[in-house]
Parts: structure tokens; sequence; C-alpha cells
């Protein structure tokens, strides 16, 4: 009976991968994944975990602090040359619908008492990034939602114009009910979810023959011919993933979509940011029909 145990948990202990098996780049998403079910890791996260203290807050994985002494070369960079952050983690909701009626229920959540509006002519046009304070609508000096930065999208002639605001993450939920509350947008949109690709016979076929070919890694797994790609996780640690991200109104028709996660962020500051943009970054042409 003894023998019969330790042969049992000889098989219990043979179920762990090889380190091969385990770095393989559908294993190493599939764990990525599974690591990121409480906190969402940005871009940059792998490059920021080797070289930083990685901290949890506001449902992200954000370094903290590096692992060297790096404060004077930081400072230089700053001082002389460039230094790039990432602040993709940083929220952003979208606003979509008639210039006017934006306007009309934006001026109900700031004053222009405290500076600049959405309103202004500069930043309207969409050349410039405006920033202001928050508030519940209609509770000036009160009721303080927080700081926000916005920029709107140049006019294309259409009638609809899109506004992106941008927020800390620990004001996102208050500002998005307010958001909501104004515009009337109740109603969620319907998401479509594409059905997976269904593969042809020949395709099939093409695949059993490169299996075929390549006898050393183990063809039946766990997993088995059934295993399905892992993809990487889309959404960010604000919001739920099943649940609606975005929101419309039937008497306003402005639509609130949020925007966390999809549009990258980073933040360049030194003398030289100008020139490492210009020098990474290529004008498109533009096509006239």
């Amino acid at each position: 009976k003894q023998a019969e145990k330790a042969v049992h948990q000889k098989k219990e202990q043979s179920k762990t991968k090889c380190r091969k098996a385990r770095r393989r780049h559908i294993n190493l998403v599939a764990e990525f994944n599974r690591r990121q079910r409480k906190n969402i890791w940005l871009e940059t996260h792998i490059w920021h975990a080797k070289r930083f203290h990685m901290v949890k807050k506001w449902g992200y994985c954000l370094g903290d602090s590096p692992t060297e002494k790096s404060y004077r070369a930081c400072y230089r960079a700053m001082t002389k040359h460039c230094l790039l952050q990432d602040l993709s983690y940083y929220c952003c909701l979208e606003l979509t619908g008639k210039e006017n009626e934006l306007l009309k229920q934006l001026a109900r959540i700031c004053s222009i008492d405290t500076g600049l509006t959405f309103e202004e002519a500069c930043c309207l046009s969409g050349r410039y990034e405006g920033s202001l304070n928050l508030y519940r609508a209609d509770r000036y000096p009160e009721d303080m939602l927080g700081p926000v930065t916005f920029i709107w999208k140049p006019r294309d002639g259409a009638e609809n114009r899109q506004l992106w605001i941008w927020m800390h993450p620990a004001l996102k939920q208050d500002i998005l009910r307010e958001l909501k509350a104004i515009f009337q947008c109740s109603e969620p949109e319907e998401i479509y979810i594409p059905e997976p690709v269904k593969t042809s016979v020949q395709e099939e076929k093409q695949t059993d023959v490169v299996l075929s070919l390549g006898k050393k890694r183990k063809k039946e797994d766990k997993e088995g011919e059934a295993a399905v790609p892992v993809k990487k996780i889309i959404g960010d640690g604000t919001r739920d993933p099943l649940k609606s991200y975005s929101w419309i109104s039937q008497i306003t028709g402005i639509v609130i979509s949020d925007r966390t996660m999809e549009i990258l962020r980073y933040r360049l500051i030194g003398p030289l940011s100008h020139s490492v943009l210009t020098e990474t970054l290529k004008a498109a042409s533009l096509q006239t029909v």
C-alpha cells in the first residue's frame, strides 16, 4: 500500500509543465491573463516590472519606484533631455453628439469663474488641450468632483462632434455617473460580440499535416486538440468586462463611451521632447477625393 501511494504521488507531481512548455507564447499569454484578473497591466508592464517596484492601485499594477538609484538620471533627463511617463491608466470618456447640446449640458458642471471651460475657442477648435475642475450639476462652488483634461476632435464638416475627457481612475465612477445624469444616458448600446471564425476543411487538413511533421511537440495535452488560442485581455481595472461600456440617450442623442485602456497616453517632459516626437512620428499624407 505504501508503494502504491508513492506511485500516485509521483504522478501528481509530474502534472507541472517543464520550463520550455511554460515559456511558449500561448502559455505565457494564458498565465499573464490569469495574473490580470484583479489588477490590469499596462502595455509597458513587463518593462517596468523588471526595473521598478510595482504597486497595486485603482485596479492596475503600476511602477512605483525604481529598483536602482536612477533619480539623478531621471532629473538629468527632465532638465536636459527627455523623460517619458506611461499614463495609460488614466480613464478616458468619449462624448459624441451635437455641439450645442454638449456645450449646454457641460456648462452645468463647470464654471467660468475657475478659468477655461469647454466653450473656450482655442480648445473648441481641437488645436489645444484644456484642463478644468468639474462639479456636480448646478452645485458650483460646492460638491467638486475633481480635475480633468479634455480635447475636442477637430471639425470635419459632420454635424456631430467628439469630446474626450481624461480623469484619474479614482474619480471615474463619480464623473461618469454625473455625465450620464445630465445627458440622460440610461440605455446601454448593444455590444456586438463576433462569433469565432470556422475554419474550412482544407485549412484543417493543412494544420493536421503541420502537426504530424512536428513529432517533438506533444500533440495530446490536457487541452488536447480542442485548445483555443488565448487572446490578450481588453479592458481596464475600473470596469467590469461583462457590463456595457457605452450608453445612449433617446432624448438628447448623446452617446457616452468608456475608452479607458483603448487610447494610450504618454507624457514627455524635457527640452528635447519636441525633437523626439518629430523624429519618432511622421505626418500622414492627406488624400482628398
